[in-house]
């Protein structure tokens, strides 16, 4: 096996490459309106579309997860948020969870106005279409391009941009099981059926997203020493780790070549926010 990795973290400082691929068509389609979209409280997908709007002058709302975080100060993340201007709105866990129902997207409606309402994460058929341009840049290069997974859709389009023969391997950083059925559901939405050749290797969420081990810390402070590398820990090293481990169980053939895409650089002020178990 020989390892690549797509740098995809250096495309721009404020918006890391997935990131970017996945807003790029739904910022042509919201067309200069207002942006609200969903995140947690340390979303990485939050802080790139407020330094979006930031950088190309548009309105931002931010509907974050957690009522309780509304009385708190800001944690880093949605601090730098509302630096760049992202309006933020604290909703219960249970209205959350229900975000995409019709009764809720109303009453933000009702709220905030002609809006364009981009999904958790960023993924949506746009976002998968946005990052077909990913798989056809690994496309003849490798024979597997991996990518670590919070909602589907860097995946769902990196699939479908590769050439036949190449396959997509994506890496949960959540557990639950649901990823299979979300990126086949934003295939279907973004190329009308199943794109590309790609799977799944859900043994390496270390305990939830944000959530880290001491063995993980230990794999990622190695790969940082050995090759000079900064790993950010939310996605990053759960991807390198199983890589790792994959190639350790024989999952590649010999002169298997597979690149790994590098979706995001750590951030000194975030990395305290991961949660050691």
């Amino acid at each position: 096996m020989r390892l690549f990795l797509k740098r995809d973290d250096l495309i721009h400082p404020d918006l890391p490459g997935n990131k970017w691929r996945k807003l790029s068509l739904n910022l042509e389609a919201a067309a200069g309106r207002t942006v609200l979209t969903f995140g947690g409280a340390y979303s990485n997908h939050l802080r790139a579309t407020a330094a979006a709007g930031r950088l190309l002058g548009f309105g931002t709302v931010g509907v974050v997860r957690g009522d309780e975080l509304a009385h708190r100060p800001l944690n880093p993340s949605l601090a730098r948020c509302a630096a760049d201007g992202m309006r933020l709105h604290f909703v219960d866990r249970t209205t959350y969870r229900a975000k995409a129902s019709p009764e809720v997207l109303a009453g933000l409606l009702n709220r905030f106005g002609d809006v364009e309402v981009i999904p958790e994460g960023g993924s949506n058929a746009l976002a998968a279409q946005g990052c077909t341009a990913l798989g056809r840049e690994l496309a003849g290069e490798v024979d597997v391009a991996a990518v670590a997974c919070g909602t589907g859709g860097t995946l769902a389009g990196l699939a479908a941009g590769l050439d036949p023969g190449q396959r997509a391997l994506g890496v949960p950083v959540v557990g639950g099981g649901f990823l299979a059925g979300e990126v086949a559901r934003l295939q279907r939405e973004a190329f009308g059926g199943p794109a590309g050749d790609w799977a799944l290797e859900e043994r390496f969420t270390f305990g939830g997203y944000a959530r880290t081990t001491p063995d993980l810390d230990a794999f990622a402070d190695g790969f940082e020493d050995r090759h000079g590398l900064p790993v950010e820990r939310v996605y990053v090293a759960k991807l390198l780790f199983a890589l790792t481990a994959l190639a350790d169980e024989g999952a590649f053939a010999p002169g298997t070549r597979v690149a790994a895409v590098i979706t995001g650089a750590p951030d000194a002020s975030l990395q305290e926010s991961s949660v050691s178990r």
